[in-house]
């Protein structure tokens, strides 16, 4: 307890604030990068041709199956060798880099979404000789999101637990202002990773919140009933996801 009365944060707030931002914006252009990647891939793997479908997967199985510390690496000090040119400064290669990886995994929900829409209804918008983007528009889309977006949640949390990685390449982020005060004050340690642990948190408590307003709105697009937080945190069965979707159904 001595650590925790000695402790002051006030000469570390202005530093603390400055990581947080960097997490902060880094989670949110990462997920958004993610979302691009994630449909593109997404889409390509479902109705692509051979080649832009097996270009879809390899470029998926690639990121889910190489840890996300090598490409982090290889993103920001390799390419640059290899190529003769670099993209941007460590921090917006290092948010790339979470792009990707995630992008991949989020291409795997929205490829399980999209093949969960019931194919009787696909086949009806053919009968009805709607165009392929019309179709996909108002009635594969609408069905699947509600489905994408629980899981697509998880992975945006995942994204922030992994963050602190980018420390390992340079960049100041929240953890890493955190591992600044430990080096300073070792006696407050405790204290320390408490409060780390503790915002972490909190970010992902406010995604989990968006997370359930955005597919609360998607259902009740569809005439759905939407669900509260603790009927989703109580496993509901009769919201409970169809199977494969965010695994990756064949």
């Amino acid at each position: 307890m001595e650590g925790f009365e000695r402790f002051e944060l006030g000469p570390w707030m202005d530093l603390v604030l400055d990581g947080l931002w960097v997490t902060v914006y880094a989670t949110v252009l990462g997920t958004l990068l993610a979302i691009v990647i994630a449909f593109v891939l997404g889409l390509l793997s479902l109705y692509g041709n051979v080649v832009l479908r097996g270009f879809a997967r390899v470029v998926v199985e690639f990121f889910r199956g190489t840890s996300l510390v090598v490409q982090l690496f290889w993103i920001v000090y390799a390419l640059p060798v290899l190529t003769g040119y670099k993209i941007g400064d460590n921090e917006a290669n290092a948010i790339i880099a979470l792009g990707l990886n995630f992008g991949a995994y989020g291409a795997e929900v929205v490829r399980g979404a999209i093949k969960a829409v019931p194919r009787p209804q696909q086949e009806a918008c053919t009968a009805l000789n709607m165009t392929g983007y019309l179709r996909f528009r108002r009635v594969i889309l609408p069905q699947a999101l509600p489905l994408m977006i629980p899981p697509a949640g998880n992975l945006v949390i995942q994204l922030i637990k992994s963050t602190p990685l980018m420390f390992l390449v340079g960049v100041v982020d929240l953890f890493t202002v955190g591992d600044f005060m430990r080096q300073a004050e070792p006696e407050s340690i405790g204290l320390i990773y408490v409060g780390l642990g503790g915002v972490y948190f909190l970010l992902s408590m406010v995604v989990v919140g968006l997370a359930q307003l955005l597919e609360n709105r998607a259902k009740r697009r569809l005439g759905q009933k939407p669900v509260s937080i603790v009927e989703t945190a109580l496993g509901d069965s009769s919201t409970a996801e169809p199977s494969g979707v965010g695994r990756g159904a064949p």
